[in-house]
């Protein structure tokens, strides 16, 4: 089928409606949809007017389509090793008439030397596979467990290419488990970036942490601030005030 943009959609792929009105996502029934760590993650950074941001593993363009909507960035280069999702995010943005700001690269976390110059961003954005290799069964799809497995990225080179495209003083944020807090910490000491602020994301209040939204800074001095968790339901299957406002609702 074809767009009134004339963006052409595979027999998998679909139109989702986001929850800022008028904006749309291109997303696979075969691959891997956004989540709310997507959305957590994009109100989480703090993107200031006409900075220069790149995204490592955009998947299918959430977080650039959605930071671009609340934001005045100069520009976002978002990068996806799957062409699939590559594909599907370019023409998200187009769909969303972004493309003045947003360039999405289908290319591996190691061609980024290649690409951009060091130091020459202010931000980096990444919602990078959670699980090690090793971990838990990977998912029967293919793409999927690319997604959430550490199978064409690690942590450490997420960590890695952050550093080297940022700027001193830029800016890494990052969503991720908690139980893999050790790593986030040292494996960013290990290539020049502080972790300088942290939030745990709790299912419900009393409830252990699912996930740890972070941010670092490059060439920081040591010291961080660990900031009240984020509930994110307040009762069964209803979000609490702070979810629904990051929601816009």
């Amino acid at each position: 089928m074809t767009s009134k943009n004339e963006i052409t959609l595979l027999p998998d792929q679909k139109v989702d409606e986001l929850h800022i009105p008028g904006l749309k996502i291109i997303q696979s029934k075969n691959s891997f949809m956004y989540g709310i760590d997507a959305i957590l993650l994009s109100d989480f950074a703090k993107v200031k007017c006409n900075e220069e941001v790149v995204e490592l593993g955009t998947g299918t363009g959430i977080i650039p389509i959605l930071i671009v909507a609340k934001t005045k960035v100069k520009k976002i280069t978002a990068f996806e090793i799957q062409k699939e999702s590559a594909n599907m995010a370019k023409n998200s943005v187009a769909l969303n008439n972004m493309s003045d700001r947003i360039e999405v690269v289908n290319e591996s976390l190691e061609s980024i030397e290649k690409i951009l110059s060091p130091q020459s961003v202010n931000v980096v954005i990444s919602n990078p596979p959670y699980m090690k290799k090793s971990g838990a069964v990977k998912n029967s799809s293919e793409k999927i467990a690319i997604a959430r497995h550490e199978i064409k990225c690690t942590l450490q080179s997420v960590i890695k290419a952050a550093a080297y495209v940022l700027k001193p003083n830029g800016r890494f944020y990052m969503i991720h488990k908690p139980e893999r807090l050790s790593e986030i910490i040292n494996d960013g000491i290990k290539y020049n970036l502080e972790v300088k602020r942290l939030r745990f994301v709790v299912p419900e209040k009393g409830k252990n942490p699912t996930m740890v939204l972070v941010e670092y800074v490059k060439c920081a001095a040591s010291g961080m601030t660990v900031e009240s968790e984020l509930v994110v339901y307040k009762d069964k299957g209803v979000y609490s005030e702070e979810v629904e406002r990051i929601y816009g609702r």
